[in-house]
């Protein structure tokens, strides 16, 4: 069994989650990262954003490697409790990305923002947000990337071939 093809970002779902977006702020209602995550990734996954790394485990690839289309799975720490999930749109070299996600800014979507890869390895276990253009925010710890490839959905494709 060959390795997965790689990722790749898909604009059609961008755009279904920015309408989705949209269409919640229009009716006043909160924006959050894992409706946004889920619906411009394509994968299906449930729970707070800080568990999507374990929850993917047995039903979607995961590495620590950046791939656009990819989710960004943020670990929970002291000023995001539950986490947070970005897509990753654009990889522009080995220790940067940029990423769109929701509620990054309160109740807004975020769109090419600048992430780094500050970790001591080079493995993306620490990152660096640029929310603010020019300025880097605090580390924060990253749990790593879950693919929107399903395992086994390959050998299954190939099967039914």
């Amino acid at each position: 069994m060959s390795a997965p093809a790689p990722s790749s970002f898909n604009p059609m779902l961008q755009a279904q989650a920015i309408a989705e977006v949209k269409a919640k702020q229009a009716r006043g209602a909160r924006v959050w990262c894992v409706p946004f995550a889920r619906t411009a990734s394509g994968i299906d996954l449930q729970g707070n954003a800080g568990t999507w790394f374990a929850a993917a485990k047995g039903k979607y690839y995961r590495g620590s490697t950046p791939e656009e289309g990819a989710v960004m799975v943020f670990a929970p720490h002291s000023s995001s409790r539950l986490g947070h999930v970005a897509v990753v749109s654009e990889v522009i070299s080995d220790r940067k990305v940029l990423i769109d996600h929701a509620n990054w800014h309160r109740n807004q979507i975020s769109l090419k923002m600048p992430v780094i890869d500050v970790s001591e390895k080079g493995d993306w276990s620490r990152v660096q947000v640029e929310a603010t253009p020019g300025v880097l925010g605090s580390p924060r710890p990253l749990r790593g990337f879950v693919y929107p490839r399903k395992i086994g959905a390959t050998a299954a494709a190939d099967a039914a071939s």
